[in-house]
């Protein structure tokens, strides 16, 4: 009886198994290493009793092992993978914890000019530059300061009524006192025209004070920055329409900060910002937001939010570059590493560790996100154990499992 049983068992093996060989009678239908058959890893409806090439990728065929096998047939979303095919793709770990996070903000940023405090300068009167003083862009001039002097025809002929006026209001002030008043008002009315063309008073006074003409008026700065335009040349003829001087006060600037979409939710007007610079390392500067600009970079899809600097001394200059870090408060959320979800625009994924292999994708909804933390608003609780790096393999693993589901049915 002994005899016949051995003879038995090696007739089932080459009769049901016959390409498994010895190896097949020592390990047992109940080895989960045990190879079934071969697949085409391209296309894995494609079977074979026997390993070699696909017919059509060309590609070497893959073993399917009992494990795997017996375990895929139990639920359809369920994905296996062995633990050397884990080591192959990198597969690793982490969970979903709460977290008590300051979250932040970080954004690229370029330092520009605060608009409010520009000031154009712009003559007056027609005529013709005689000197210029502020002769060069990137000055500084002070409220006050001499910028050019200038020759005007139409300023002359203004002086020379001006004067005349005050002759007759002396005149009439000594002979006949009933024509005082008349005089009075043309000796404001001329010096009001010559104040409208922006002539300084100590220049008017000094023409009533010495009963003579001003050649060549001086045009002095009406406010105190840098010059960032310049126009006004030696023997330049000059109408109202011409711009001498841009003038840029940077005891303010403001400093346009690109925010990406997806973090666009947290900014808001008044929000505190610090900002820090490459070439000032260690120091900190603070404003606040004071404009969010309504349309979003078509290109870098980013939002332009604007904030307002003091900027003693000078330190922070246009187009300088910097990194600005906007608060926006905190809160206790569920985080996951972002590589751990799948994002294919309409649905989010991530891979939940069943454990012996096992893995089941679950959707999820997120929330913001933190440096390289994205929040959880459903989906998930906390201490799940979830798949953070290989998941892409995993995923293109589930997606040819529901294809061959699709067409075995």
């Amino acid at each position: 009886m002994k005899w016949f049983a051995v003879v038995l068992s090696i007739a089932l093996a080459f009769a049901g198994g016959k390409w498994y060989g010895a190896k097949s009678i020592v390990q047992g239908k109940s080895d989960p290493n045990r190879i079934l058959y071969w697949v085409d890893p391209m296309h894995p409806w494609y079977k074979s009793d026997k390993p070699g090439i696909a017919p059509d990728c060309g590609m070497k065929l893959v073993p399917v092992h009992t494990g795997e096998a017996q375990y895929q047939s139990r639920e359809k979303d369920i994905v296996q993978i062995s633990p050397e095919k884990q080591q192959l793709i990198g597969v690793q770990y982490g969970t979903a914890e709460y977290e008590n996070s300051a979250d932040t903000i970080q954004a690229a940023a370029r330092v520009t000019l605060d608009e409010t405090r520009m000031t154009k300068i712009q003559p007056r009167v027609e005529g013709w530059i005689s000197q210029v003083f502020a002769d060069f862009t990137g000055k500084y001039v002070k409220k006050g300061d001499r910028l050019l002097t200038l020759y005007s025809p139409d300023a002359l002929a203004t002086e020379q009524e001006y004067l005349l006026a005050l002759k007759a209001q002396h005149i009439t002030h000594a002979a006949m006192a009933g024509m005082q008043e008349s005089t009075v008002n043309l000796v404001a009315a001329a010096r009001r025209r010559l104040e409208l063309w922006d002539i300084p008073a100590p220049q008017i006074d000094e023409i009533g004070r010495t009963g003579k003409t001003i050649d060549d008026l001086t045009l002095v700065s009406p406010a105190s920055g840098y010059i960032t335009e310049r126009n006004a040349f030696n023997k330049q003829h000059v109408t109202p329409d011409t711009v001498l001087y841009t003038l840029a006060d940077l005891s303010t600037v403001w400093v346009i900060a690109d925010v990406f979409e997806y973090e666009a939710a947290g900014v808001r007007l008044g929000q505190r910002a610090a900002m820090a610079l490459d070439y000032l390392p260690g120091r900190t500067f603070h404003g606040r937001v004071n404009y969010i600009l309504p349309q979003v970079d078509p290109v870098t899809r980013t939002l332009k939010v604007r904030i307002a600097f003091d900027n003693p001394g000078g330190a922070l200059k246009p187009d300088m570059f910097g990194q600005v870090t906007l608060s926006t408060g905190g809160a206790r959320r569920l985080m996951v590493p972002r590589s751990a979800v799948l994002d294919s625009g309409d649905r989010q994924v991530v891979f939940l560790d069943r454990g012996n292999g096992a893995f089941e994708p679950r959707s999820v909804k997120t929330g913001q996100q933190s440096g390289d933390r994205i929040e959880i608003l459903s989906g998930l609780s906390a201490g799940v154990r979830i798949v953070i790096s290989g998941n892409f393999l995993i995923d293109s693993e589930s997606q040819l499992k529901a294809a061959m589901n699709g067409m075995t049915k």
